[in-house]
Parts: structure tokens; sequence; C-alpha cells
């Protein structure tokens, strides 16, 4: 197991337990105490835990994960909800708006692979731009913008180390000009009363805005996010068209997504 992936399930169990035992964590990803010691130092030497004796406890409730580290979990959900959104996506959605996380990662490679398709029937790659999209995240416009199928638009702002994310008010200059067919959200958390949250304040307010400039709203986001709630909310459920999760969300949790008027795909 590579180092970056051993980090990942440390960084995950630490996660859902809030804690870790040296011993335990070695049995769990199958190295032994002193591999453990030493992935701990050198993450809490990184500020993603704090190093205790005989473990390690996380810095707070509210845990996030960089995306480096995110980006192992729950692959094959996230994988088959980006797929589920691509189809989504009718040819009259010209401009896309995405914000950060795996999830709408995934989904911005599952467009560029049904844009080179279309491209394809159209007779090559240079029958013209298949979507315009509009981003926040760095990792997304890389990805996208060496793709000639699509028009990339990158809102400027400040990063985040955490999620490569734009945010600020730079961000929100680009986002107040812009009106987008369609917005699909990756999300920490829903839940029926508050409705869709993010961890990070400057985060929600960006996806917020993403809601408000698009006619519909996708949230894309596994069932490990259902229920769960986050530090700052991005809107209601009034607010939200469609939620493509996987099929380990509840029947009454769908039920209640779906009284609440939003369509509920699982996939």
């Amino acid at each position: 197991m590579s180092k970056q992936k051993r980090w990942s399930e440390l960084l995950e169990l630490l996660a859902v337990d809030g804690t870790l035992d040296v011993e335990k964590a070695a049995a769990s990803v199958a190295v032994s105490p002193a591999t453990i010691r030493r992935d701990l130092d050198e993450l809490a030497e990184q500020r993603l835990l704090i190093r205790t004796r005989g473990g390690a406890i996380a810095h707070g409730v509210s845990y996030e994960l960089p995306l480096r580290y995110k980006s192992s979990r729950h692959v094959p959900e996230k994988q088959r909800i980006a797929n589920a959104v691509a189809d989504l996506v009718g040819e009259a959605d010209i401009a896309v708006g995405l914000n950060g996380g795996t999830t709408t990662t995934e989904v911005a490679r599952a467009l560029a692979l049904r844009a080179a398709a279309v491209a394809a029937e159209r007779q090559g790659p240079s029958a013209g731009q298949v979507f315009t999209v509009v981003t926040n995240a760095l990792n997304i416009a890389g990805e996208l913008a060496v793709r000639p199928q699509f028009r990339v638009v990158v809102t400027g702002g400040v990063a985040r180390a955490q999620t490569y994310e734009l945010v600020g008010q730079l961000t929100e200059g680009v986002l107040n000009q812009v009106v987008l067919d369609v917005a699909v959200l990756g999300v920490d958390g829903v839940d029926p009363q508050l409705g869709v949250m993010t961890h990070h304040e400057g985060e929600a307010g960006i996806s917020r805005l993403f809601a408000e400039r698009a006619r519909k709203v996708i949230i894309a986001a596994d069932s490990s996010k259902m229920g769960k709630r986050a530090f700052a909310r991005i809107c209601g459920l009034d607010r939200v068209d469609v939620l493509v999760t996987d099929s380990g969300v509840g029947p009454d949790m769908a039920a209640r997504l779906t009284e609440a008027g939003i369509e509920v795909i699982r996939v």
C-alpha cells in the first residue's frame, strides 16, 4: 500500500472515530506499529492531526480532509454519481457551473467524455465547443482547459489549499456577472431541515452564488453526506432541483428529500 493511500485510510478512520490508536490503526491498514507512528508524526507536522501518546486525535469535530486525501474515498460511488449527473446535462445546457470537490471533479471528467463523444459525432474535435464551464476549482479548470470541447471560465479569487477552490470578493464579482443553465454542487452535508452545507463559510457563499445564478441546481453527493451537518449553510432544499447520490441512502432520508420537492436519483 502506498503512503498516500495509507494516509488517506488513517485520516478517514480519524474522521469517523475522532481518535486513532497506533496498534488498532496498524492492524487496520496491515503495516507495523512503527510505520504508523512515523505516519502520524508526519501527518502531525502537516497539521492534519494532533499527536498523542499511543495515537492521535482530530483537530475538531468538523474535520475537513484535504482534497488530495479525500480523492480515494467512495470512488466507485462518486463515479456512478458523476455519470448520472452527466446524463442529466442536456445539449441545451450550454453554461454549466461546477464548484470544487472530489465528486464534482468526477462530474467534470464524465462531462469531458460525453463532450468528446458529441464532438466525434460532429466529425472531430474541431467540430466546435460543447459546453461552457464556469468553475472556482483550480483542479477542474486545469483538467478541462486542455480539452477543445470546453470553454472554461475561471472565477478568480483566493485559493484554499484544502480544496483548490477560489473564494472571496473576486470570485463573487465574476459569478455575479454570469447566468448558468445548470449548477452542479458538491457538498459536505445534506439535512432535511437545514438544507445543504459545507465546512468553510467562504466556500458556502460561493456555492450559494452558483445556485442563485443557475436555472437548475443539481447536488452531487454520496450517501455518507446524507443526514450530516457541516459548519456553513449553502442554501435550503427549496433551491435544489435534483439530488444524485448512491444506493446507500436510506429510504426514510430519500422520502424526506422527495417530500421537500427534490428529485432524488440513486445510482
